[in-house]
């Protein structure tokens, strides 16, 4: 029996990262009898081992809860989503499958970078804001400052912000009378062809692909024939449930109602996430809007250790793409590395979490090319090129502009730091916007910087000067022109592909003379000598010699006349020189990882 929609309310919760989202959704769980104390633990829809490690949440996660009020059951379906700035997207799908979202303010720290940007995206989401403290229950809590803070950074009634601890379950009666009187019930017409947003899926090596949705219009139910509308594909529904918070299964899902499906879908091309979930006889259903494509900023390329492992990495990059539609991947090859992908991620975070998740979830070892961004170029005949690896870049003769993109940065820090901050921006070619006060000690610092400059240790930089007081969120606002030129490696003569980078024509010799001497440091030596040189175009601007193994031919020569060591030494150098035509440099892994790792510090 489907629940009657006007006691459906859909909320998610939003904050910073580390603001204890997880924990008050614990609470929640427990203090409405979804868990007992004894399955109460920290974390507890955390369930991926990366997570509970980083102490971060990655993946957002759906759960049913049924609470009573007043003598009336309520079912609330809650989305606990990540704090972190790179699974941005996970929050903005998360939030399209609800009507309004705590807002989570931690009471000891006040409000930070990322708590700003969720708040305007839920507000650009049309939902309902319901603001609280967290961890009120700290010595060093100060409820009414922070108070004075959202006020004047948000523009929220200081009235309207509940007190609440995850830790002791402080409030949290309050925060659920307030999220059933002031979160609006879902808006939908039972009795109207089905229409269900697939907001996430994950692949089951029993079930094939488990698809989570929510009912927007309709009536889901076991049995039923269902379409998928982006693709056309129609599938009869297996299994169906909901998450409270374990896979529990049911017989039909109504307006309003989250939950998964598994409709006997075996390839995971099939689904895809913002699609409409539809019935199968209906053709006139308008389908649902869905989602932006995510924009992805960062790229490396990422090649199996092995080249045996190249279908496993495939098949596993499939796999995970499906739970995190966020990145994206390509084939290609390289001359050193062999065959591989090229990755696209949402930022550096992202680019390590998914590494990690592919080498633990599938068993890989991996070998990562140095991250870049996206440059756009316009070429000398009129065509606009977006490219993401610095080997495809066109001769300097062919380009009319190179672009690159640019990433508006508000810091959010103590007063005291603005001019080690500012320091770190002028050094990375940052433009300054503006500064903006929230309190008299804590300031709003607005820059924009070149995302390459950006990506690297930007936010390990900010936490070390602020004592990490610091936190920024970012936004990429277009592409700018600058003198930009691709660096090449040669390697005895030849270039190394994965040894390319792209870099200011200003700092070209520097980080050209850093390259040569790590290089230099990781090459054997080789019966021959061997010259490594970093190049821009045609022009050589910085090289290092590796010189030759050498065995003393001179060593039987006791005394005597010295043409004849001369000889020897003249005969050596000449083997030496034919050795040179017909030798292969061999570059170890060792050596592209120790470049790629420093190449950009």
């Amino acid at each position: 029996m489907a629940f009657d929609p006007k006691y459906i309310r859909n909320f998610s919760i939003i904050a910073h990262i580390d603001h204890g989202k997880s924990t008050l959704a614990d609470q929640l769980l427990l203090q409405s009898g979804a868990i007992s104390q004894r399955e109460f633990r920290e974390q507890l829809l955390d369930d991926m081992d990366l997570e509970r490690e980083r102490g971060i949440t990655i993946k957002a996660r759906a759960v049913a809860i049924n609470y009573e009020l007043d003598g009336v059951l309520y079912e609330l379906n809650l989305i606990d989503t990540p704090g972190h700035v790179d699974f941005n997207y996970e929050v903005s799908r998360s939030l399209a499958a609800c009507e309004g979202a705590i807002l989570l303010v931690d009471a000891t720290q006040g409000v930070q970078a990322q708590t700003v940007a969720n708040a305007y995206l839920a507000l650009a989401n049309d939902l309902t804001i319901v603001p609280a403290l967290n961890k009120i229950d700290m010595q060093t809590a100060r409820p009414e400052e922070i108070k004075d803070e959202i006020e004047h950074t948000l523009g929220i009634d200081r009235a309207e912000v509940l007190a609440v601890s995850g830790k002791t379950g402080q409030g949290v009666p309050e925060l659920f009378r307030a999220i059933i009187e002031r979160i609006p019930p879902p808006a939908g017409d039972p009795n109207a062809p089905l229409r269900a947003l697939i907001f996430d899926s994950k692949f089951d090596d029993f079930q094939g692909v488990v698809t989570y949705v929510r009912v927007v219009d309709g009536v889901l139910r076991k049995g039923q024939k269902i379409k998928l509308m982006a693709n056309d594909i129609e599938r009869e529904v297996i299994a169906l449930g909901r998450f409270r918070p374990r896979e529990t299964p049911c017989e039909e899902l109504g307006v309003g109602q989250v939950g998964y499906v598994v409709a006997n879908i075996k390839k995971l091309s099939d689904v895809r996430i913002g699609d409409t979930m539809t019935d199968a006889g209906k053709t006139h259903v308008e389908p649902l809007p869905g989602y932006e494509e995510p924009k992805q900023v960062v790229f490396c390329g990422l090649f199996p250790a092995t080249h045996n492992q190249f279908e496993d990495l495939r098949f596993a990059l499939q796999k995970l793409a499906l739970n995190d539609s966020s990145f994206t991947f390509e084939p290609e090859t390289s001359d050193a590395l062999g065959f591989g992908f090229r990755c696209g991620f949402l930022g550096m975070l992202h680019m390590e979490v998914v590494q990690q998740r592919l080498e633990r979830e599938s068993n890989l070892s991996l070998v990562q090319t140095a991250p870049n961004v996206t440059y756009e170029i316009l070429t000398r005949r009129g065509e606009l090129l977006h490219v993401s690896n610095p080997t495809r870049i066109p001769d300097a003769g062919e380009i009319e502009e190179f672009r690159e993109p640019i990433a508006r940065v508000n810091f959010l820090l103590p007063a005291e730091n603005i001019g080690a901050i500012m320091q770190i921006c002028e050094d990375r070619r940052g433009t300054y916007v503006k500064t903006e006060y929230i309190t008299p000690t804590r300031v709003i610092l607005t820059y924009e910087i070149p995302l390459a400059e950006m990506i690297y240790d930007l936010y390990d930089k900010l936490k070390s000067s602020t004592r990490g007081y610091g936190t920024m969120d970012y936004e990429i606002i277009g592409y700018r022109a600058d003198n930009l030129v691709r660096m090449d490696v040669l390697v005895a003569g030849s270039r190394v592909d994965a040894l390319s980078v792209v870099v200011h024509r200003t700092q070209a010799e520097r980080k050209g003379r850093k390259l040569v001497k790590k290089l230099k440091e990781e090459i054997d030596r080789h019966q021959f000598e061997v010259a490594i040189q970093a190049a821009v175009g045609g022009k050589i601007v910085a090289r290092e010699t590796i010189s030759a193994l050498r065995k003393n031919v001179t060593a039987k020569c006791y005394g005597g006349d010295i043409t004849r060591k001369r000889k020897l030494l003249e005969k050596q150098k000449e083997g030496k020189k034919r050795m040179k035509q017909v030798g292969n440099v061999e570059i170890s892994q060792e050596a592209f990882l120790s470049v790629l790792d420093n190449s950009e510090e």
